[in-house]
């Protein structure tokens, strides 16, 4: 029976592996190909003629000076993410804590606005900062997604579950409301908060057309959009464009492999709350 068992837990080891490999296969790729001298895309590598190289990293930062989008796109991810935390968990609270007139058609409306496809609203969008006066600048890509529908669906029904004894012992105590958020809600929201903030930040990191339609400026250029005309300037040189795929793709890996754990506690609370 153990040699059976034993031999199931290996067999499930070697499939397992086998599918990780599946997955790990293009990154690996992406990353011989970002460090070699030259590199045809025929799909397979050969290694007797491969040559290894930082010219295409330094290249980046140097002629095409990559490093004012990821700039950008650093400080756009991390304020939008940073903003999302707060104000839909405060959103959220308020949706599942307090009783007021107008709360079912509120929340009726941040459900139809998950209904509405992101890409209605980009002429509306455009024409409201060209209006407001602030096209072209990093408010047009932080106001108006500071804030998610998705974001405050996730934090109402989290917030829901949690039971209401710690916030009627920290009122007793006299702490206020934003107190209560701060230092009662958000620690007991930080699956939620690590699987929204993770999801925010990837989603702005990756975002081209918001971007691409909001921004004309190549000082206010983020980085997928840089890596979308790229190969214009570099005459389509297929080692930079993989240097500069790995420079976009490794912020984004970093973050889920730190928060790895607590995205997978909040998957795990939301399917057994849920």
């Amino acid at each position: 029976m153990r040699d059976r068992a034993n031999g199931r837990i290996t067999l499930k080891l070697i499939i397992a592996s086998l599918i990780g490999l599946v997955f790990v296969a293009p990154f690996i790729y992406m990353v011989l190909a970002a460090f070699a001298k030259s590199f045809p895309l025929t799909g397979t590598i050969d290694f007797s003629t491969y040559s290894f190289t930082f010219a295409n990293i330094v290249d980046l930062f140097t002629r095409a000076q990559l490093y004012v989008p990821i700039f950008n796109s650093t400080i756009i991810a991390v304020v939008v993410t940073v903003s999302n935390l707060l104000l839909c968990t405060i959103c959220g609270y308020a949706l599942a804590r307090r009783h007021f007139r107008l709360r079912a058609p509120i929340m009726l409306s941040v459900v139809l606005v998950l209904m509405i496809p992101a890409h209605v609203v980009i002429i509306p969008m455009y024409v409201l900062t060209r209006w407001l006066g602030i096209y072209d600048t990093y408010l047009a890509l932080i106001l108006p997604f500071a804030v998610t529908p998705l974001g405050i669906f996730l934090m109402r029904q989290y917030i829901s579950s949690i039971p209401t004894d710690m916030e009627e012992a920290a009122r007793l105590e006299g702490a206020s409301e934003f107190t209560i958020i701060m230092r009662v809600i958000l620690p007991l929201c930080k699956p939620a908060l690590a699987v929204l903030g993770v999801q925010v930040f990837l989603i702005n990191w990756n975002s081209f057309l918001y971007p691409f339609i909001l921004t004309s400026s190549e000082s206010m250029r983020t980085l997928p959009v840089a890596l979308a005309l790229l190969q214009g300037y570099q005459a389509i040189d297929i080692p930079q464009l993989f240097a500069a795929s790995l420079i976009s793709a490794l912020p984004t890996t970093i973050l889920f492999i730190a928060f790895s754990r607590r995205i997978t506690e909040g998957i795990i609370a939301g399917a057994l709350k849920g």
